[in-house]
């Protein structure tokens, strides 16, 4: 940490991700997140309880990918990425989603959306994609798909401290489940799922109940403002980049984040 810290080591440059909050209306608990909580043995935030996501594939950037709705050129705009990289933003939140928790949010008409897919034959597709055998394209094309961009809105932008050894920088998004289709615990890199109220699981990470990283306890946090996905989906959002820095005060090595997300963490 002292050699990143006085410039003797440089950081471990950050790979771009994807994430994505799927929400759902409970008729009784009102506002829901989707969230795994991952497996001891995973070398990046054990424990941990997430949203699905993860990095870009380098051919998530295909521009021969069928899409409807926003362009790249205007996901770029929102999350300040140029256009290449926001179509492979867009494209891995839409297939590490699917990967992990078998949300597709794709269709076969770009108005909309495929019913369920807990067939054995989606089951080889996914891990046709988990083990990278396909391309996104490939499977989309293979399905008769189109990428539905219009059913995710961009909510934040994370960058792991320059002090971890394995470092990300991450796009969040925001997106309703879709009717019809129903997300399951399929991810070898979860050992526990749950749908769970923005705000309960809040206060769970603040109690220590659950383990959560920043971006995590700050997302659910605002997301626990709104009552419906509709409102959620409707939110005005300006994406600033987050970057948390570490500092040593006192001898001690200390966590300082930024101070539109200190506000959602627990003290001490």
């Amino acid at each position: 940490m002292q050699g990143i810290l006085d410039g003797s080591i440089q950081p471990v440059p950050p790979r771009h991700a994807a994430t994505v909050v799927v929400l759902r209306d409970h008729p009784v608990h009102g506002l829901q997140a989707f969230m795994l909580r991952r497996v001891s043995s995973m070398a990046f935030a054990p424990g941990a309880y997430v949203f699905p996501g993860g990095s870009v594939d380098p051919r998530d950037g295909d521009d021969t990918i069928a899409w409807s709705g926003p362009s790249p050129a205007e996901w770029g705009a929102a999350f300040k990425a140029d256009e290449t990289l926001a179509r492979e933003l867009v494209c891995a939140a839409v297939r590490e989603t699917f990967e992990e928790t078998l949300v597709l949010l794709a269709g076969p008409t770009e108005g909309s959306v495929v019913g369920d897919t807990r067939g054995d034959d989606w089951e080889v597709d996914r891990q046709a994609l988990l083990d990278r055998s396909v391309s996104f394209r490939e499977f989309l094309d293979r399905r008769g798909l189109v990428l539905r961009s219009d059913l995710l809105r961009p909510w934040a932008h994370w960058i792991t401290p320059a002090i971890e050894p394995k470092r990300y920088d991450t796009r969040f998004f925001v997106a309703a489940m879709p009717a019809g289709q129903r997300a399951r615990d399929v991810s070898t890199e979860a050992d526990r799922v749950a749908w769970v109220r923005p705000g309960e699981a809040a206060e769970r990470a603040r109690k220590g109940e659950w383990f959560m990283l920043p971006p995590t306890l700050a997302t659910l946090s605002e997301l626990a403002a709104y009552d419906t996905v509709a409102d959620v989906l409707a939110a005005t959002r300006e994406i600033v980049m987050h970057e948390p820095t570490a500092e040593i005060i006192d001898g001690e090595a200390y966590l300082v984040l930024p101070p539109g997300a200190a506000q959602y963490y627990p003290e001490g």
